[in-house]
């Protein structure tokens, strides 16, 4: 039962993304699609790990962009979007699934502040309304546009879904994972034989 459940569960993970990322769905920018690129990283093998969360945010904004904004369906402000999503799917491929819990969850906190620190810096590079000064970056990372919420409120909604949905993710795929016979458990336990150096007179 837990393996079949362990198949399934990215791609409910994946539902779940698709269903955070319909606005009015959840709270503005309470998105579980950072957490998705990041263990897709981590517990996703082979090409599955990219084109899976990739897709799913490529899918997702098309939909958003013809059903919801009445816009082009794709465009090049995205880029950078997607860009983060890849460094996160990396990162999460250089921690491993056999990173313990709270560093997973660690690494899904993580990624959620890179994310935004990285979408706001470009709002405020294209933004004319924000002055090119660091006054005017700090104005783009916490109150934002005079008329909108501010953005600090979003960079919260940001860390809590980041840090909530790594952590539901995480813990299913821990809880789930089919348990190593004893011989993997060796295995992963041993450590690497050293090599021996020569004599010194094999060395002469």
């Amino acid at each position: 039962m837990n393996k079949t459940w362990h198949r399934w569960l990215p791609w409910i993970f994946v539902v779940l993304v698709a269903l955070s990322r319909w606005p009015g769905l959840f709270p503005p920018n309470f998105t579980a699609a950072t957490a998705l690129a990041f263990c897709a990283g981590v517990y996703l093998s082979g090409a599955m790990a990219w084109w899976l969360p990739l897709g799913t945010m490529g899918v997702t904004d098309v939909a958003l962009n013809v059903f919801y904004y009445h816009t082009a369906p794709v465009g090049g402000y995205l880029l950078l979007n997607y860009l983060v999503y890849a460094a996160l799917i990396w990162f999460g491929r250089q921690m491993g699934r056999r990173a313990s819990f709270l560093k997973l969850v660690a690494g899904g906190l993580l990624g959620a502040i890179a994310f935004y620190l990285i979408t706001n810096t470009l709002a405020w590079l294209e933004n004319p309304a924000y002055a090119r000064t660091l006054a005017g970056w700090i104005q783009a990372l916490t109150s934002g546009q005079p008329g909108f919420p501010p953005t600090w409120e979003f960079f919260r909604n940001t860390l809590l879904s980041g840090g909530l949905f790594t952590a539901l993710f995480a813990a299913a795929m821990k809880l789930t994972a089919p348990a190593e016979s004893p011989a993997e458990k060796e295995a992963g336990a041993r450590p690497e034989p050293e090599t021996e150096e020569e004599p010194e007179e094999a060395k002469a």
